[in-house]
């Protein structure tokens, strides 16, 4: 592993005390350009670790952070509030593109399902192609480029539910959770996140990322465990209590994650235990039930389980 990486999470587990495996996790997600879901309670770091996150990677130009947007969600956000707008300009008499915040590196999505569907959907062209299409022009995005969304689960007044089409494109859904009583006390004692924050420099550059993520590209994947994932896929699209299952796009995903986990673990090999660790993060959220009342992280567990046995 670079030790450029190493230093990228000893930095964000000084923001985020006592998540070492979250961290681990994220920067995974980082490592693949992935969009992340960060969906937990208020004030456990979802928006200072994606802060934190900007400040560590470094653009083109030395110790410069890379380019970061924030969209806070409301329900009177519009799409053109986040692609941006044409705006008639008298003197040139013609249209002027103006951009909006998506036209960045990293883009943070606070409380995203507090937007309306419509304004979820300006996200969709973006999280999968890296491009935005403003009327008749498509514009590109950097190729770093990935989305961080953070929602509440327990509020529900004022929300929209994310849809299925949107779900599918964060490749992993994490929860931080509440620190322990030992990890609590400690940060109690260091103080606020933001206080820490604001001492970050640039330890890694978007270009090293870019780099790295060629390297993870090439760690071999065993013909056993691609037989797994695709059977995985297609039991949960028959699976009598799932009503949406899998997409291609989650099996492909979780293919970049399992590459880039046994990168962060030092090994060129993914193992079946890096398969059973990360199937709750990175398929769950995607699938669709029949009973609201069950838990899609306790199916998807039981089904990676059963037909590892069965293969390996």
């Amino acid at each position: 592993m670079d030790v450029k990486i190493v230093e990228l999470i000893n930095e964000l587990n000084g923001i985020l005390i006592g998540k070492e495996n979250k961290i681990k996790k994220i920067v995974a997600n980082v490592l693949v350009g992935g969009n992340i879901l960060l969906e937990d309670m208020p004030g456990v770091g979802k928006t200072i670790i994606s802060k934190a996150i900007a400040r560590l990677i470094s653009s083109e130009e030395q110790d410069k952070p890379i380019k970061f947007s924030r969209i806070q969600g409301t329900p009177d956000l519009l799409p053109y509030d986040i692609t941006g707008v044409d705006v008639y300009d008298p003197e040139k008499r013609d249209f002027t593109f103006k951009p909006g915040p998506i036209f960045t590196e990293i883009l943070l999505a606070d409380e995203l399902n507090r937007t309306t569907p419509k304004v979820q959907s300006a996200l969709l062209q973006a999280m999968a192609e890296k491009q935005v299409t403003v009327g008749t022009k498509t514009y590109n995005l950097p190729e770093i480029f990935f989305v961080i969304a953070t929602q509440n689960p327990i509020e529900s007044e004022g929300t929209y539910p994310l849809p299925a089409a949107q779900l599918d494109r964060f490749t992993s859904c994490l929860t931080l959770g509440y620190p322990s009583f030992e990890y609590e006390l400690m940060i109690l004692k260091k103080g606020k996140s933001e206080d820490r924050l604001n001492n970050l420099k640039p330890v890694i550059s978007a270009n090293d990322i870019l780099k790295i993520r060629e390297n993870i590209k090439k760690i071999e994947v065993n013909e056993k465990l691609l037989i797994v994932i695709a059977k995985i896929c297609e039991k949960t699209r028959e699976f009598k209590d799932i009503k949406l299952g899998l997409s291609t796009r989650a099996s492909l995903m979780m293919l970049d994650i399992l590459r880039a986990n046994a990168y962060l673990c030092d090994r060129d090999f993914v193992t079946d235990q890096d398969l059973i660790d990360l199937t709750e993060d990175v398929w769950a959220h995607r699938l669709i039930l029949v009973n609201p009342q069950l838990k899609a992280k306790d199916i998807i567990a039981r089904i990676t389980r059963e037909e590892l046995k069965k293969i390996i």
